[in-house]
């Protein structure tokens, strides 16, 4: 049984400054691009050349923003542009797959913001282009990439828990009318924008589930409210993980073994402190940083840059087999619960290919 320890480990991220300076294209003129933008700006030496949307006239109002040299209409531009090395998708998640598509088959090493798709067949069908093209692809949950998150990997890694039995993790946020969640023509519902978080924490510590059970309520608008569901692995270890956007909720998750807990206070998914406190009680260990926020997202650009500087054409920290993994899983939730997206029919939410 390993010992408990006097201290938690420290994280190895490596210092985001001394990532290789690459040129950047956004696709998308969002809240998350320019939150992006901004972040890796001040945190990194990555440069922004160029802005892509389908209205000209955002993607120059946000090129003058945020002081990107050019502005272009077209997603198609922006890949064929010389001065760009690595692509950012930062649409609506419908978008995704064109974009990737676009991107990819431009020669461009391509990061997709969270969810990387829609489904696990649209997840597996990018994967394979990146490695047909022998680019670097990953998706761009930043979670993953935080130093909170090394340690927790660390923790995790050290076999301190013990048998891990249970994952349980929840993120619920209240929307007001307008926002694009409640669009159902955007794939709106909290599944893939805030469930993609606690449903990639439970697969990635538990593995596939064999058995996966769902609930779920709808919501006035005519998206999905909130779902809850329990996983199960092979070995009987269970995953709760629940997202609403009824509510603003706590937003924490913990993973429980045989002989300690894994606590991460909420908001889980963000920069903040990991507890472990051993089984049967006693003085919890802490490892705490700032708060910072979406001010964090520059970790998973700095990332980009080192694995593209490293030739590797994926991250391990956020592995593709890994989001394709975490929307096989979505697909049976969105399944059991009848929850479609569009350009889906009855029971298209259950594709479940094989992980690249």
């Amino acid at each position: 049984m390993p010992v408990f320890p006097a201290s938690l480990p420290a994280p190895r991220t490596p210092d985001p400054m001394d990532a290789p300076a690459l040129r950047w294209g956004v696709m998308g003129t969002g809240w998350i691009a320019g939150r992006f933008v901004a972040s890796v700006r001040r945190h990194t030496r990555q440069r922004f050349t160029a802005v892509a949307s389908r209205d000209a006239a955002r993607a120059a109002e946000f090129a003058h923003r945020h002081g990107v040299p050019r502005a272009y209409g077209s997603y198609e531009e922006l890949a064929a542009s010389a001065d760009v090395d690595v692509v950012y998708v930062a649409t609506e998640h419908t978008a995704h797959l064109g974009c990737a598509r676009i991107s990819l088959t431009a020669g461009k090493h391509t990061l997709v913001e969270k969810p990387l798709a829609l489904d696990a067949a649209q997840a597996a069908e990018i994967a394979r282009l990146a490695t047909e093209r022998g680019l670097f692809c990953a998706e761009a949950l930043w979670t993953f990439f935080l130093p909170r998150f090394d340690v927790v990997r660390q923790v995790l890694g050290s076999g301190v828990l013990g048998e891990v039995r249970t994952v349980w993790a929840e993120h619920g946020e209240h929307f007001a009318a307008g926002h694009r969640i409640l669009r159902a023509d955007l794939a709106g519902g909290p599944l893939l924008d805030l469930g993609t978080y606690p449903v990639s924490l439970a697969v990635s510590v538990l593995g596939d589930p064999v058995e996966v059970q769902a609930s779920a309520q709808p919501h006035p608008s005519g998206v999905n409210g909130q779902t809850a569901a329990l996983l199960r692995n092979a070995v009987g270890a269970q995953g709760i993980v629940h997202t609403t956007l009824f509510s603003d909720t706590p937003t924490s998750a913990a993973v429980a073994g045989t002989h300690a807990t894994l606590s991460l206070p909420g908001p889980f998914p963000q920069p903040g402190e990991v507890l472990l406190a051993p089984a049967g009680g006693g003085a919890p260990l802490s490892y705490t940083e700032p708060r910072s926020g979406h001010d964090a997202l520059y970790f998973e650009a700095a990332e980009v840059a080192r694995c593209v500087r490293d030739g590797r054409l994926q991250t391990p920290l956020r592995p593709l087999s890994d989001s394709v993994a975490t929307l096989r899983v979505m697909d049976e939730i969105r399944r059991l619960c009848g929850i479609s997206f569009p350009r889906e029919g009855p029971g298209q939410g259950a594709s479940r290919p094989p992980a690249p």
